[in-house]
């Protein structure tokens, strides 16, 4: 069986790169770390490619198409809304994505003002359909869910002693809490 190998597309013109840039932003929103990834696919390598690139980026920024800082906004409220995902959460995925650190910094802080992080967890929790742990195994898995979903140690301590899970369970979390505040420090 042969394999098909792919021929990389025909580079494009200027107008047809901000063309196809369009309809990549048509399709979803994206940052410009995303555009510039998927139009350089498109390019001719060298300094014309990399001149096109930036005219392109530089007239969808101009027409307001390209805006990281809206990108984050919208982001960070749609998380927190809809999956109530956590501040770490949020900003490792908009990290992932190519925002800049000072926008996601400036997007959480105003996302985020106001709201408590542990009726936030409480919201995953419960969209999620988790219940009351029974047992050590189960604490650890809403443990290990809730750090996945962007909260803190403190905070994830905090419900499963509300909860009244085994102390032996908890002091593992809160020793792992420790380890994390060191590692920061």
């Amino acid at each position: 069986m042969r394999s098909r190998i792919r021929k990389p597309p025909a580079p494009l013109d200027e107008d047809a790169l901000y063309n196809y840039a369009v309809k990549l932003l048509g399709q979803q929103m994206r940052t410009e770390a995303d555009v510039k990834r998927l139009l350089r696919r498109r390019i001719e390598p060298g300094e014309t490619g990399a001149a096109k690139l930036d005219a392109v980026i530089a007239s969808l920024k101009e027409r307001r198409y390209l805006d990281d800082t809206g990108y984050a906004q919208d982001y960070a409220k749609l998380r927190q809304e809809n999956a109530s995902f956590g501040r770490r959460r949020v900003q490792q995925d908009l990290m992932r994505k190519g925002v800049q650190a000072e926008v996601i910094a400036k997007t959480l802080d105003a996302a985020y003002e106001g709201v408590g992080e542990e009726e936030l967890a409480r919201r995953h929790l419960e969209r999620k359909r988790v219940r009351k742990p029974a047992n050590e195994k189960e604490a650890a898995r809403v443990a290990r869910l809730l750090m996945r979903a962007g909260f803190s140690t403190g905070t994830i301590v905090r419900i499963l002693k509300k909860w009244d899970v085994d102390d032996s369970a908890l002091a593992e979390l809160e020793t792992a809490e420790t380890d994390e505040d060191e590692s920061r420090a």
